[in-house]
């Protein structure tokens, strides 16, 4: 049964050392909703980033992402709304230096322009969700930062976990799924740098 949590690993682990066998076999992937996955049996067709690993007996291998990472990723995904653009270049490099697992939708695709325009009502990137609710339109470091934290993700990411954030493609959302637009913050700043994409 695939699990995709660390204790499915965990358990596995403990599987192969409690039945003396010198190694077991896994895999590691993501699954079509972006999620990362641990499995003793072969992933799906649709599995991406697919990466077999041998547990011999007595290692345990741990995922880079630190575990407040990987709990805040799952209560509050990320997804940056971007295009070719400088700053959206920026803001996509603070996520990766933070370490920061999240999805990307390009809003110059007809799919991701839909996903934009239902989620903001506008045509301005970039735009970082976090979560269901939280929505900032344009970027602003600190303002960005800040809704990370609290999020609960971590304010520093080792170095490992920080080569292991990657960009993945948001999954199809139906219609219907789309989140609402969030309300704007009471007293809120205006956003800083966001740009109308080209047409």
């Amino acid at each position: 049964m695939v699990r995709s949590s660390i204790n499915a690993l965990s358990i596995l682990v403990l599987a192969a050392l409690a039945g003396g066998t010198s190694a077991q076999s896994l895999y590691r992937y993501i699954d079509a909703n972006g999620r990362v996955v641990y499995s003793d049996q072969p992933p799906p067709p649709t599995a991406r980033d697919v990466q077999p690993k041998r547990l011999p007996e007595n290692v345990i291998e741990t995922d880079p992402l630190p575990f407040a990472m990987k709990q805040a990723a799952e209560r509050f995904p990320v997804t940056l709304y971007t295009f070719d653009c400088d700053v959206c270049r920026d803001a996509q490099a603070l996520l990766v230096k933070r370490g920061i697992p999240f999805a990307t939708v390009i809003v110059t695709e007809e799919k991701g322009a839909a996903r934009l325009k239902a989620l903001t009502g506008k045509q301005s990137a970039p735009v970082l969700q976090v979560g269901d609710r939280q929505v900032m339109q344009g970027y602003n470091e600190e303002r960005w930062q800040a809704m990370l934290d609290e999020a609960g993700y971590p304010k520093a990411a080792p170095p490992s976990a920080t080569q292991a954030a990657r960009t993945m493609p948001a999954p199809a959302a139906a219609k219907a799924d789309v989140p609402a637009p969030a309300a704007p913050e009471p007293n809120a700043a205006p956003p800083a740098a966001g740009h109308d994409y080209p047409k």
